[in-house]
């Protein structure tokens, strides 16, 4: 069975196939463990294909028998604690054997820094201060907002989305101090290493001095070892064994920016009520005036971006300008997952609001597309391009004629005739002549992706109709399509529109209209048969030779002689046809 591939733990195997339950996920390959706790798997959702991650604890290890009640807890707070940074809660399954929780697809944090060493100095940099930004983030949050500390933050309990955004996990020991249960005071201990990422009061006093001190403490402290962690991979971390221990050096900075290492050291700071809480540490990256310690989070690109795509609906029109200007400006400069997964779905949200920022937003669509995976690119780009042809707003209606010529071969065949062509068929009869305009070039793209129903019938009658359009351009327009189209067409469509819509064209007030008629007839040459020609195509051309504007003359009289040297060669054929009956015994 699928669902079974790739599977090393006798707990899941056993839940599948003795305890009847319908798992919402397919399993895939396992991506990280250890030899307790949970191990994490790639999984699909059943029902709709979609990534996830499933976490597998196995309460049959006898390890894990101890340690049960923070998987529990792990679980319980995942599922109430709910934050865009906080690892996303989908699904649970539980049995004697196993608890699988269902998550975001997500990776772990110490996968991602090994990708990040062959990367520039300045993107690996701002990728690490980004991520450190989102994890105080949710740290403030559980500690403000939930009146809880985490107890756990570490490289383990950090886990990276597709798109290299930092979730944060691992609540097996978060706990509100109120709470009877508090599992942080009476088990903190018996997570994996848990004293070599403890406090120093703890390591001093025990788990239960957490009590007596700020809510933020621990967190505070662990953040700061996660922020030299992730900066200085090599390095052992800062002396924390004896307290009070002396502040950091600046030798032993390392790779942690100037900027950012005197709130480092606050962090580390072994009195606890003299311990800075991650929202002042956030905030003081946060701080958009320039001074020692500051700014390091509002400098950061990754957090500019995001921050204004994020509020990309609440900016005011010069904003937008300019976060677009830079994101058209630095593309390629960004992380390719960055650029993928989290700038490309933000610019599609964003189109859904329409306006005159559609013109810039659908070509950055297109171009951080070209970040996608082969396999990722229709779902990813070309399908909320084609959702985009419903929206009623103009400004993005016209954005995405003007940048069909970048996708229109990429699109299926099926999605024209089904998705697109039932919403762009509405430009013809737009009152805005711009849209009526874009609409007839595009068919020149498209016309290749329709069926013959279309083609022949519902495409031919909005052009009949547009060859009366009140526009100039757009009646010439239109006979320059019609004779593109005509090679394409049915005999019957040919034999029944070729002739009449051209001869309208040289009936039309416009001199470029008139032109367009007999260059179309003449493009057209070959879809006529020779008594067409002789008895209804040169008749129409003839009139034009005496044309007031010489531009038609002449081009009249070049299409006359096209189609008479076709009626000579014809002829030809003919005499020499009957040379050779005559000849015959």
């Amino acid at each position: 069975m699928e669902y079974l591939r790739n599977l090393g733990s006798v707990a899941v195997s056993t839940l599948v196939q003795k305890s009847g339950i319908n798992l919402p996920f397919t399993l895939g390959l396992k991506v990280a463990s250890c030899e307790t706790f949970w191990s994490l798997y790639d999984a699909t959702k059943r029902d709709d294909g979609h990534p996830v991650s499933v976490f597998e604890y196995d309460l049959i290890h006898p390890l894990n028998k101890t340690t049960s009640p923070l998987a529990r807890n792990a679980l319980r707070k995942l599922r109430t604690i709910r934050h865009p940074d906080v690892l996303k809660f989908m699904d649970v399954v539980e049995s004697d054997g196993a608890i699988l929780i269902m998550t975001e697809r997500v990776k772990p944090l110490q996968n991602a820094l090994q990708v990040m060493l062959v990367r520039g100095q300045q993107e690996k940099e701002e990728w690490l201060l980004w991520g450190l930004h989102r994890v105080s983030v949710a740290l403030s949050f559980i500690n403000d907002s939930a009146s809880s500390t985490h107890g756990n933050i570490r490289t383990t309990s950090i886990f990276i989305t597709p798109s290299g955004e930092w979730k944060l996990g691992g609540f097996e020991v978060l706990s509100n101090p109120k709470d009877d249960l508090a599992v942080l005071y009476t088990m903190g201990g018996l997570l994996p290493d848990a004293m070599a990422f403890a406090s120093p009061e703890v390591k001093k006093s025990g788990w239960s001095a957490l009590k007596d001190g700020p809510i933020h403490a621990a967190d505070s402290y662990a953040l700061g070892l996660l922020l030299h962690t992730v900066f200085n991979p090599a390095d052992p971390p800062p002396p924390t064994v004896h307290p009070p221990h002396p502040p950091p050096q600046p030798s032993s900075r390392g790779s942690i920016p100037q900027s950012v290492f005197p709130s480092f050291k606050k962090l580390l700071h072994p009195n606890p009520k003299s311990r800075t809480p991650p929202k002042t540490f956030l905030d003081l990256g946060m701080t958009e005036t320039a001074g020692d310690g500051s700014g390091f989070f509002s400098n950061n690109r990754l957090v500019k971006v995001c921050g204004g795509l994020d509020n990309f609906s609440l900016n005011n029109e010069a904003e937008k300008v300019a976060l677009l200007r830079m994101l058209k400006d630095s593309a390629s400069s960004f992380p390719p997952e960055f650029a993928a997964f989290r700038i490309l779905p933000s610019l599609v949200s964003a189109l859904e609001f329409g306006g005159a920022s559609a013109a810039s937003i659908v070509p950055l669509i297109l171009q951080f597309g070209n970040s996608v995976p082969s396999e990722e690119h229709c779902r990813t780009v070309l399908t909320p391009l084609v959702t985009l042809y419903a929206n009623p707003d103009r400004g993005t209606r016209m954005a995405l004629l003007d940048s069909l010529p970048e996708y229109a071969e990429k699109l299926d065949k099926k999605v024209v005739v089904d998705q697109v062509w039932p919403n762009i068929q509405t430009g013809f009869s737009d009152t805005v002549a711009v849209i009526r305009e874009a609409t007839i070039r595009a068919m020149v793209l498209l016309s290749p992706k329709l069926n013959d129903r279309i083609l022949n019938n519902d495409l031919l009658r909005h052009l009949a109709r547009m060859q009366s359009d009140p526009e100039d351009s757009i009646r010439t327009n239109t006979c320059i399509l019609i004779g593109r189209l005509g090679p394409t067409l049915g005999y019957n469509a040919k034999r029944k529109v070729l002739v009449p819509a051209f001869s309208r064209s040289l009936k039309d007030t416009f001199v470029h209209a008139r032109v367009a008629g007999l260059m179309a007839f003449m493009a057209t040459s070959e879809c006529y048969d020779i008594e067409d020609i002789a008895g209804k195509v040169i008749p129409c051309i003839a009139g034009a030779t005496l044309d007031k504007e010489k531009l038609v003359r002449d081009q009249a009289f070049k299409a006359i002689e096209l189609f008479v040297k076709k009626l000579e060669a014809h002829a030809a054929a003919m005499v020499q046809s009957l040379c050779v009956h005559s000849h015959m015994p």
